[in-house]
């Protein structure tokens, strides 16, 4: 069996991602150039755990090294790649956009080129629920418009969907684009809200708490999300054979192409799982009360119901559980 590219090998999804598939028995490439957006020594640790078992490889480069990817298609000839890497962040696109055109857009591209030459099976690639920007209907469905981003993030990443969609219709590459809401759990992001927030309240630092608290997530773990990614894998999408042009399905196509949802399609209020996350640490977090970000949303609430009904799963870890292994996890890591 060939084994299976995971970019982004060293992050937060894409590392657990990996350790899935090896359980499964497949051997695994891990791809990732370990930039220092966040922590550099959480992402070696990460890849440390991976290449404790047999199984896994690590190729250290960066999606925009057309040259490497290239030679390593060449090499293995995957049957099924997970694109992962990005630059992350809505907050930081709005510093520095380039670094989203180059990695989101120029590396994906790389990614599309290489399996479209190679032949390549499947490939399932990470989008956001960022790119339901300024809509509001709740909750947020695969088959609503999507053309209002309000962050560049959020803009890079409906573009991935649309350049996914552009080589399934040219060359007939099967692309599932998962649209992942507000993942958290154990080996998770340092400049997400609940590594961040545990972190300052266990140093006795204030948190800053957006939108004055009103602020409502589709908080997904991180073990749904990967058994979402596995299953997807193996659910190689055709045409829709129902899809019709006069009025467009946005999550399905005559190419094949497909888009999922991933979220826990139970949105919490910030305030609530604050009061969780302060039960767990045995302390009171000092809240600094601020207005909503630019490129922000107030709320996010995913409709999982064509992800359900194509690989029989949806996430349902509920938020108190989740919050509960997160915690018990920076506590072993961090000693504190």
């Amino acid at each position: 069996m060939k084994p299976v590219l995971v970019t982004g090998a060293a992050g937060f999804i894409g590392y657990h991602l990996s350790e899935r598939l090896m359980r499964e028995g497949r051997t695994v490439i891990g791809y990732d150039c370990l930039s220092d957006y966040y922590s550099v020594e959480l992402k070696q640790a990460r890849v440390k755990k991976l290449q404790e078992k047999s199984g896994f490889t690590f190729v250290k480069a960066e999606l925009e090294d057309a040259a490497t990817m290239d030679a390593l298609f060449k090499e293995h000839q995957f049957d099924l790649v997970y694109n992962l890497a990005a630059q992350a962040g809505v907050r930081y696109s709005l510093e520095n956009p380039q670094a989203y055109v180059s990695a989101n857009l120029e590396g994906f591209v790389n990614v599309l080129e290489c399996c479209r030459h190679n032949k390549t099976g499947h490939l399932v690639f990470a989008s956001s629920s960022s790119v339901y920007g300024a809509g509001t209907a709740m909750p947020f469905s695969v088959h609503q418009n999507v053309d209002h981003p309000l962050s560049v993030y959020a803009a890079s990443k409906k573009a991935n969907e649309l350049f996914a969609h552009s080589y399934a219709h040219l060359y007939r590459l099967p692309v599932t684009g998962l649209r992942f809401f507000t993942v958290y759990g154990p080996w998770g992001r340092p400049d997400m809200m609940m590594f961040l927030f545990t972190k300052a309240i266990l140093e006795g630092r204030p948190i800053d708490v957006f939108n004055n608290g009103l602020m409502q997530r589709d908080f997904t773990y991180v073990d749904d999300i990967v058994e979402s990614l596995y299953r997807v894998g193996l659910r190689v999408p055709g045409p829709n054979p129902n899809w019709d042009s006069l009025a467009p399905d946005p999550a399905t196509s005559n190419a094949p192409y497909q888009i999922y949802n991933i979220g826990n399609h139970s949105p919490a209020k910030l305030l609530d799982v604050i009061a969780i996350l302060e039960q767990e640490l045995g302390q009171t977090a000092t809240k600094n009360m601020l207005p909503m970000q630019p490129g922000d949303v107030p709320a996010t609430f995913a409709d999982v119901e064509d992800l359900a009904r194509d690989v029989d799963f949806a996430p349902r870890t509920p938020i108190e559980v989740g919050v509960k292994r997160f915690v018990e996890w920076y506590r072993e890591y961090y000693r504190v």
